[in-house]
């Protein structure tokens, strides 16, 4: 006997809804993706607005300000790091042969290591012609990201009666926790993350110093850049500099892996929970897997969003679905 499928009305159009609902995101997914890192620069800022706000200075006022220092502190962080960092990287290029025979690695090897490098390096400017086609976009965007973020920042304040107007006093307390919870840990993430870069990107500079490692600049700011990745990170950020040291000496090499082992230890046991103490707690291994995930995802942007992308749908979640009122 032939068993008769029959699919209702409400189905076919539920099924159709979300289909036009996927096709709508997948459309505006580069506006979504703005509005989230406006989020995160909202997120980050508030707390310092904030605080600025409570000396009677105008809040669109203190969001200029801290727009202010950050340009400031990006101009003279580029002015100060990078024609040193140019010098010391085309010195490594060219000094590697040496410290690779240093080693006991063949001067074939290094030789041919070198050839693959400079080949990549004269890719660049092909590399570099490719993006300024599209740095006109990229500046509207990042104009785009903080004119949204400066709206959010100076209306902050007239949020909840903002959420009223459009989710009604029902559900005012529970958007208003929400919206709370989420710029807590954002931003409490955020804020942490690069603190705890800047922190040990300083703190391997000075160990290499006084070790008399070459190059320490642009190794250092290897090991700040990779400590968001847990486990990993700090182990391939020790690498190269522990290379270097065994092509000075092997008492170097040793005390460079043992410089690294102990800025490690720091990290774990006093930059960590002193630094991230207010952060969102995200375990380890699941910073693994979501840096796995939006690497594969969307590259280094999603590399970029990936741990707070988790902390949004941990909260959203934790907070629609197991924070609901009990009725007595």
């Amino acid at each position: 006997m032939v068993r008769k499928i029959e699919i209702s009305h409400k189905t076919i159009l539920f099924t159709f809804f979300v289909f036009l609902s996927l096709v709508f995101i997948s459309k505006i997914a580069d506006i979504i993706l703005q509005f989230f890192i406006a989020l995160l620069v909202t997120a980050f800022l508030n707390p310092y607005v904030t605080q600025l706000s409570k000396y009677k200075i105008p809040r669109g006022v203190s969001v200029f300000f801290a727009y202010l220092v950050i340009i400031l502190v990006l101009s003279f962080s580029v002015s100060a790091v990078v024609p040193p960092l140019v010098e010391q990287t085309s010195s490594f290029i060219s000094n590697a042969p040496s410290f690779m025979e240093n080693i006991g690695v063949s001067s074939v090897v290094s030789d041919r290591l070198v050839e693959q490098i400079l080949v990549q390096l004269g890719a660049v400017p092909a590399e570099i012609a490719k993006a300024t086609a599209s740095t006109f976009s990229n500046i509207l965007t990042l104009v785009a990201v903080f004119v949204l973020a400066f709206y959010l920042l100076t209306e902050r304040e007239k949020l909840e009666s903002q959420i009223s107007h459009v989710f009604g006093e029902n559900q005012k307390e529970k958007v208003i926790r929400v919206v709370n919870s989420l710029e807590q840990k954002l931003g409490g993430w955020v804020r942490g993350q690069i603190t705890l870069m800047f922190v040990v990107g300083v703190a391997t500079f000075a160990g290499l110093k006084l070790l008399g490692i070459p190059f320490a600049l642009p190794l250092a700011i290897i090991a700040g850049l990779l400590e968001i990745v847990p486990y990993v990170g700090p182990f391939l950020a020790a690498v190269p500099a522990v290379l270097i040291g065994f092509g000075i000496s092997p008492l170097i090499g040793m005390a460079t892996a043992a410089n690294y082992f102990l800025i490690q230890q720091l990290e774990n046991y006093l930059f960590v929970p002193k630094i991230m103490q207010k952060s969102a707690g995200v375990h380890p291994i699941i910073t693994l897997l979501s840096l796995a995930i939006g690497f594969r995802l969307d590259g280094i942007v999603g590399l970029l969003i990936s741990v707070p992308v988790f902390i949004t749908i941990r909260v959203l979640l934790s907070e629609l679905t197991f924070n609901k009122p009990s009725h007595k």
